[in-house]
């Protein structure tokens, strides 16, 4: 039996792979809303969609239908809106009984899940997460290998990231800490949460680097040494990608080894729906290690990198 969603931010990046994602596991969308009216891309997979600029008359919509045709009520709500409003469209799912499937950061601040669970046991309704790469096959396969080894040894981890971004990113939400988290929440947590489920529990927070545009730091895992290095900064592109016209540069690597899974992204949000309809998908208790981890860089002191801690692109100056 289809179950009905509706769809916050609509008009977002992400937010076609969650229309093609419930498209393709045999759901309806229901409603829609964004405050931009942008959003002529749900006729690629939706053509009776209700759609709403104004949360008010979102809200008062998903209420009607719930009171008075419950057949088109929403069963979940997927959230694509800026990081900060997350929070809130969360609680809004549950309060019309519904589940929530929320794209990261699932919140900025830990505490916002401790309230998160509250309402979750109250509303006997669920809070799901997209981490999709969780569900990625080559980093499955590389889990099942770290678990399984016998030596107690860590990797040494070096995560570069850059993904060039121009002067709008500043002056949008995006360049907005508290609206976003910065770059350590916003581009990085992804990462973050990938290391950490592959390579254990955080022991150790370090930042060298917090900027605007860059952040760099060491975290110690489990079973990892991890450098890491975040830039929106052209110029910090290596001079083959920048050669070849390539705006992003991506790069994980153990004990100097590629990590390489650089195909079969297409389908990864369709995998977590499918998870989550079943009732397998990631909840609050899988978000939090991220999210603490990724609080503690926004909060942490910038010091100077010890022997074996600093990043290659790291530049001191």
């Amino acid at each position: 039996m289809s179950k009905n969603f509706a769809l916050i931010g609509a008009a977002g990046y992400v937010a076609p792979r969650h229309m093609q994602a419930i498209r393709d596991t045999g759901n309806r969308l229901v409603c829609a809303l964004d405050k931009s009216d942008s959003v002529g891309i749900l006729d690629r997979y939706f053509d009776d969609v209700d759609f709403f600029t104004e949360f008010e008359r979102f809200d008062r919509h998903v209420e009607r239908l719930r009171l008075h045709a419950p057949q088109d009520a929403p069963d979940y709500v997927s959230i694509c809106s800026p990081n900060y409003f997350h929070d809130a469209h969360i609680r809004f799912a549950l309060r019309v009984g519904a589940d929530a499937l929320c794209e990261k950061p699932l919140v900025l601040n830990p505490w916002n899940l401790d309230a998160l669970e509250e309402l979750e046991r109250h509303s006997n309704r669920r809070v799901w997460n997209v981490l999709q790469l969780r569900v990625h096959p080559s980093l499955i396969a590389l889990k099942k290998e770290i678990d399984a080894a016998t030596d107690e040894r860590k990797y040494e981890i070096d995560l570069s990231y850059i993904t060039t971004r121009g002067k709008w990113y500043d002056y949008s939400w995006k360049g907005e800490i508290s609206k976003s988290g910065g770059i350590a929440t916003n581009i990085g947590i992804h990462f973050f949460d990938m290391l950490i489920w592959i390579f254990g529990k955080v022991q150790q927070v370090k930042v060298f680097k917090s900027e605007a545009r860059r952040n760099s730091g060491y975290l110690e895992l489990e079973k990892a040494r991890v450098r890491w290095y975040l830039s929106l900064e052209k110029s910090d592109l290596p001079e083959k990608a920048r050669h070849e016209g390539k705006p992003t540069f991506r790069s994980i690597t153990r004990d100097g080894r590629e990590i390489e899974f650089s195909g079969g992204f297409t389908d990864l949000h369709t995998t977590i729906y499918k998870n989550v309809l079943e009732g397998r998908g990631f909840g609050l208790q899988e978000a939090r290690p991220s999210i603490e981890t990724a609080y503690a860089i926004r909060h942490a002191r910038t010091e100077k990198p010890g022997s074996g801690e600093a990043h290659p692109f790291l530049n001191e100056d």
